[in-house]
């Protein structure tokens, strides 16, 4: 697996009314609500409230402004396959926790994920996000590979379809999920655990 693409911000800090970060989640917000390619700088300006100049000031145009969005999703994504429980004990477990992380993940970087899921390879940036994205799905697929050579799945399950599968219900959290006010990550977390491992572990 290649090392995380770092993404150089161009902004500068203290522009009156938004930072970059302020400033990011309202784009990713009209991106998801109107697309990326139909969201003009203009369309960013006006829900801003601020003029288009004001918006360069932080980046060079809405380009960076998805490329910033998508690597802070594929970041927190892959950061999780840096962690302990991903890399150390049985391979059934480390897969287990990096599902269980990428919920999490999921949830706490919402807006982000759910533009990272929806990119579809029209653009130079997107391109590079879903090159990113395999590499992500390659891991998990080399997780379960392991996870079976250890004898702790069934064997003849494919490794990629395996993933897939696992991801796809992962994945479909974006578009049902509401941030709830008692923060019950955990336990949508459990249940998709408690779903794809009953299923996949040997008896």
């Amino acid at each position: 697996m290649t090392s995380a693409r770092v993404v150089q911000r161009t902004g500068r800090p203290g522009r009156p009314g938004y930072d970059l970060d302020s400033l990011l989640a309202v784009a990713v917000k009209v991106f998801n609500d109107k697309g990326y390619d139909g969201t003009s700088m203009e369309v960013l300006a006006k829900r801003l409230g601020i003029s288009k100049s004001a918006i360069y000031h932080h980046v060079s145009g809405k380009a960076e402004l998805l490329e910033l969005a998508l690597s802070r999703a594929l970041n927190a994504l892959f950061a999780v396959t840096t962690e302990e429980g991903a890399t150390a004990g049985p391979y059934i477990d480390r897969l287990e926790y990096l599902v269980r992380r990428s919920v999490e993940v999921l949830v706490a970087e919402l807006p982000y994920v759910t533009l990272l899921l929806r990119v579809r390879g029209n653009t130079a940036v997107e391109r590079r996000a879903l090159a990113r994205r395999r590499e992500f799905d390659t891991f998990v697929s080399e997780l379960v590979q392991a996870a079976e050579d250890e004898g702790d799945l069934p064997a003849g399950v494919d490794p990629a379809l395996a993933s897939r599968l696992i991801f796809g219900m992962v994945n479909s959290i974006v578009e049902w999920y509401r941030p709830r006010a008692d923060g019950a990550v955990g336990n949508l977390a459990d249940t998709v655990v408690a779903i794809v491992f009953d299923g996949l572990r040997r008896a």
